[in-house]
C-alpha cells in the first residue's frame, strides 16, 4: 500500500515540529544478520530458481556509528551476471508503511489474492498463489522497508522517530542503498528505484541524493506507482488547480458507477473532453472566482452535473469546487453508499449517511486485512527464513502520524506545500539516461491520473524520458487482474531496453 498511514492511506501532514529535547534515547542491539532459502517460480514463459534473502544492513553516521538496521527481503536470481543484472529497490509510502503491498500485490514471486471487482475480501482464508506476473523476470528486487517499518529500526543512540522526516528518511534510504550494494558487490548493476505514493517523494529525493552525496550512485530508472510529487496535489487540496486536476477522476468514477444524465458512447474520447474542459473552461471560472458572470457560473455547473452526476445546484452551491472527500461523500448518497478514496470503485455504507465526508475508506477495510494476514502467513509459515526472533513485523510505522517532520529545503516563514518535481527535473539534467515510468489509476482521488500528468510535464522534466500509464483501478491498481496484466507487461517493456 503507499499512502497507507491508513495504509496505503493517507498521506498525514507534514509536521514541523522538531523532537523532544528530553525524549529518552534507547540503547538497542539486534543480533540478526541473515537468512536465506532457495525457490523457484514459473514466470515470462519459464522457471526461475531464486534465492530469498532476508538480511540486516547496519547503517553508519559520519562517524561510524551504528545508526540503524534496515531489515530487507532481497530476491536474486541464481546463476545472474552481477554487471548485467538490474537491482530494483522498492518501497511503499505512508509516510510509514511497510513494503508488504508491492512485495505480495505486484512485484514479488508470490502474490495476495483479492476480488478484482472491489468486492470487500471478507474474513480468512486469503490466497497465496506463485505471481507468473513477477518482475524477477527482469530484475533482482529488494523490498526496503524503511526505519520504523518491517524489521528495521534505529539503533544506538537513535530513535525511529529521528528518521521520521522527509530529510532524515532520504538520506537514511540513500546510506542503505549504498551500504547494500557495497555488502553485496552490485555497484556495477544497473540500478532502478520503485516507490509507491508516499514513494513518489522518496523516489524523487533519494534520486537526487544518491547521485549528489557521498558515493555517487546514478540509477538507471525510477519507476512510480500513483505517486505523491507535490502535496498541494494529494487527496484534493483546496487549491483552484487541485480541483482542475481532480475532474477526470470524478468523471470516470461518475461514469463507472452509472450516475451520468446522459450516455457516454466512447468513455476515452469523453475523457479527452473532460481534460480539455478541465484545463479550459473549468480553470478560467475558478480563476474568474466572484467576478464571474452569474450566466457563464450556471453554464460551467451544467457542464460539471453532465460530467459527474451531481446536480448543478450542488455544484453552485460549492462554488464550482469540490473537495475529494465531500464527493465520495455525495456521488451515492442517494443509494447510501460512500465511496473509496483510493479506489473509488469501491463502496460501503456508513452509520451517518447524512455525513459530509466519509468515516472511512471501503478500500482499506476491503483489503487491508487480507495483505496484512496473507503476508504474516507467508513470513512465518511459507518463506522458510530464520526470522529475528525479538523483533515484531511493523507493517506502518508506530506512531508516525503527525510525526514526520518537513524538509529544511525552502525553510522559511511562508513556505508552503512540499514539492520535489524539482529535485526529480535536476536529476534528470544531471543524469542524462535516467529513465522514468509512472503507473495511475483512474479511480484513484488521492494522487490523480492528472496531477502525475501534470506535474511529470513541468519545466526540467524531459518528456522524451517518461513513460505514463492509467490504468482501471485505483491507488494499487494491481489488486484489479486485467490492470496487474497490463502493468506488469509495461514494466517488462520498461526494462527490456536496458537488457
Amino acid at each position: 500500500m503507499n499512502i497507507l498511514c491508513l495504509p496505503i492511506l493517507a498521506l498525514p501532514l507534514l509536521s514541523s515540529a522538531a523532537p523532544q529535547e528530553d525524549e529518552p534515547k534507547r540503547n538497542r542491539t539486534f543480533e540478526f544478520d541473515e537468512s536465506s532459502a532457495s525457490a523457484s517460480v514459473v514466470a515470462g514463459g519459464r522457471e526461475l530458481d531464486y534465492s530469498i534473502v532476508l538480511r540486516t544492513t547496519r547503517v553508519r553516521d559520519d562517524e561510524e556509528e551504528v545508526t540503524a538496521h534496515f531489515t530487507t527481503f532481497a530476491y536474486l536470481l541464481d546463476g545472474a551476471d552481477p554487471i548485467e543484472r538490474p537491482v530494483t529497490f522498492a518501497f511503499n509510502g505512508g509516510p510509514g508503511s511497510a513494503s508488504i503491498w508491492l512485495h505480495l500485490g505486484l512485484l514479488g514471486p508470490r502474490r495476495a489474492v483479492v476480488p478484482s471487482d472491489a468486492a470487500n475480501a471478507g474474513a480468512p482464508p486469503y490466497p497465496l498463489v506463485e505471481n507468473p506476473h513477477t518482475l524477477l523476470t527482469h530484475s533482482d528486487l529488494v523490498f526496503v522497508d524503511p526505519v520504523g517499518t518491517g524489521f528495521s529500526r534505529a539503533s544506538g543512540e537513535s530513535t525511529d522517530e529521528d528518521f521520521w522526516g522527509v530529510d532524515e528518511d532520504v538520506a537514511s534510504v540513500a546510506n542503505f542503498v549504498r551500504q547494500w550494494l557495497t555488502d553485496n558487490g552490485r555497484w556495477g548493476s544497473p540500478k532502478y528505484v520503485l516507490g509507491e505514493s508516499y514513494g513518489g517523494i522518496r523516489g524523487a529525493l533519494l534520486a537526487e541524493s544518491l547521485k549528489s552525496q557521498g558515493a555517487s550512485v546514478a540509477l538507471n530508472g525510477l519507476i512510480f506507482v500513483s505517486p505523491a510529487f507535490d502535496i498541494q496535489f494529494v487527496d484534493g487540496r483546496e487549491d483552484d488547480l487541485t480541483y482542475v486536476t481532480e475532474l477526470p477522476t470524478y468523471a470516470a468514477t461518475a461514469h463507472y458507477h452509472g450516475v451520468l444524465p446522459q450516455p457516454v458512447a466512447d468513455r476515452d474520447a469523453w475523457l479527452e473532453e473532460v481534460r480539455d474542459f478541465a484545463s479550459g473552461p473549468y480553470l478560467e471560472a475558478l480563476f474568474a472566482g466572484s467576478a464571474l458572470p452569474a450566466d457563464q457560473r450556471r453554464a460551467v455547473a451544467e457542464q460539471l452535473h453532465a460530467y459527474t452526476g451531481i446536480s448543478a445546484d450542488h455544484w453552485e452551491r460549492a462554488n464550482l469546487r469540490l473537495a475529494a472527500a465531500r464527493f465520495l461523500k455525495e456521488l451515492l448518497r442517494e443509494r447510501g453508499l460512500v465511496l473509496g478514496r483510493l479506489d473509488t470503485r469501491y463502496r460501503g455504507r456508513e452509520i451517518d449517511a447524512a455525513g459530509e465526508t466519509p468515516q472511512s475508506d471501503p478500500m482499506i477495510d476491503g483489503i487491508g486485512s487480507a495483505y496484512t494476514a496473507a503476508f504474516m502467513h507467508y513470513l512465518r509459515r511459507d518463506i522458510g527464513l530464520e526470522l529475528p526472533r525479538k523483533r515484531q513485523y511493523q507493517v506502518f510505522g508506530n506512531g508516525t502520524f503527525g510525526k514526520w517532520k518537513r524538509s529544511a529545503e525552502g525553510q522559511e516563514a511562508f513556505s508552503g506545500w512540499l514539492d520535489t518535481v524539482p529535485a526529480l527535473a535536476r536529476s534528470m539534467q544531471s543524469n542524462p539516461e535516467l529513465r522514468v515510468f509512472c503507473a495511475n489509476g483512474w479511480f484513484d482521488v488521492a494522487t490523480t491520473v492528472m496531477a502525475a500528468e501534470y506535474n511529470l510535464s513541468r519545466p526540467g522534466i524531459d518528456p522524451a524520458r517518461v513513460v505514463i500509464e492509467n490504468y482501471e483501478a485505483g491507488h494499487m491498481m494491481y489488486v484489479h487482474e486485467p490492470s496487474l496484466e497490463r502493468l506488469a507487461a509495461d514494466l517488462r517493456a520498461f526494462y527490456s531496453p536496458q537488457r
